[in-house]
């Protein structure tokens, strides 16, 4: 039976609770990061949840972590802005190196330094990563490094960043994922000396920018791992990262249809609650039952990766399904207000802004569906 976190669920409630709707509406219309709501989240150790505890943190699982990414935007706020910490953990605990780790994950455990930064896609890249043309060349004791990222959420808000660039040339490796190497880049150390960050304005509160990386000296002892295989180091955080994006989903979809289910209660139209309709009824019981089947295939996936076990497809399919949850549910929910669910007062509007996001990231929909098609069902490769 899996564990339900019943303890850390309540602990991220009550966080939670400091942080009414007041809170976040405020900063989606000054368009700020929730600096208040990220201290409080790192000094109660939510964010240090995965380091192990000899580097100060709690030593907890992925399923640890999804239960608290999803109190949090079932409390009707958004972990977009710390969750990365969690999923990019997965590459340094994984593959760093034990001098990398003893440097940096007790100062990211006590919240000294943060880790939010996670440079993959390119403008003409996208999400075929083996195209990307960032490349770090070996010269001494450091790689130099050139090219561009875009949509590094959270770049101007973290110290270091995870970054995936090419160390061969495509033309000289044998297989398209190879020649790519992970590194830390001290953003702080970088900024003006090579690296530019130039913030993205979006549809939502998300901090999200492009970085440009102009003969950026990076140390040699940065890189992870070995030379040329960080594209299958960087799999275990994009695994974790679908896991706990589905969990989030899960959160703000139980939000809506708890917001849609009060109000059809409470409104009256033609001296009836509107929630006696069937027309109103059906949406939300639809809702409610798509969540909770996307929780269980989050679940699964969760315990899989915790176990070590391979989990591509199930991870693929809880973030697939927990994103087609919470964007019905927000639909739902904005249906059900009518009018109202458009006002900023009552938060529908905001939620159903930040929710929609996942229907295209970290990954889109289509891909999920290509990669299910191919490597579950074997289906001939679609690109």
């Amino acid at each position: 039976m899996n564990e339900n976190y019943s303890d850390i669920r309540a602990s991220v409630r009550s966080l939670s609770a400091g942080f009414p709707p007041e809170y976040w509406r405020e900063l989606d219309d000054a368009r700020a990061y929730p600096t208040e709501f990220v201290k409080s989240m790192t000094d109660a150790g939510f964010l240090g949840a995965l380091i192990p505890e000899e580097y100060g943190g709690s030593g907890l699982g992925i399923a640890a972590a999804a239960a608290i990414l999803e109190e949090v935007h079932s409390s009707g706020g958004n972990a977009a802005a710390c969750h990365a910490q969690m999923y990019i953990m997965g590459t340094v605990l994984r593959h760093g190196s034990d001098q990398q780790k003893q440097k940096y994950l007790p100062e990211i455990a006590a919240g000294t330094m943060r880790l939010q930064a996670f440079g993959v896609t390119e403008p003409s890249s996208g999400t075929d990563t083996a195209s990307l043309t960032t490349a770090a060349k070996l010269d001494g004791a450091h790689y130099v490094v050139n090219g561009q990222k875009v949509w590094t959420s959270r770049a101007e808000h973290s110290d270091l960043m995870l970054l995936l660039a090419r160390t061969t040339p495509r033309d000289q490796v044998e297989r398209r994922h190879d020649g790519l190497s992970v590194f830390l880049v001290d953003m702080k150390e970088s900024l003006g000396q090579g690296l530019t960050v130039r913030p993205i304005k979006t549809m939502i509160n998300h901090a999200t920018t492009e970085v440009f990386f102009d003969n950026l000296k990076v140390p040699a002892e940065n890189l992870i791992g070995e030379e040329g295989a960080g594209f299958k180091y960087i799999l275990d955080g994009m695994n974790a990262e679908r896991i706990l994006i589905s969990a989030e989903c899960i959160g703000d979809a139980r939000w809506f249809i708890e917001k849609a289910t009060d109000y059809a209660n409470t409104r009256n139209v033609f001296g009836r609650p509107i929630g006696q309709n069937q027309g109103i009824q059906f949406p939300i019981a639809r809702a409610y039952a798509e969540t909770e089947a996307a929780a269980l295939m989050s679940g699964k996936a969760a315990q899989m990766f915790d176990a070590g076990a391979s989990c591509g497809a199930e991870a693929n399919m809880a973030k697939h399904l927990a994103a087609e949850a919470s964007w019905e549910a927000a639909n739902m929910c904005i249906q059900t207000f009518g009018g109202y669910g458009f006002a900023q007062e009552y938060d529908v509007e905001r939620k159903f802004r930040e929710t929609r996001l996942y229907q295209i990231a970290p990954v889109s929909t289509n891909l999920i569906l290509a990669y299910i098609a191919e490597h579950v069902l074997g289906l001939p490769r679609s690109f």
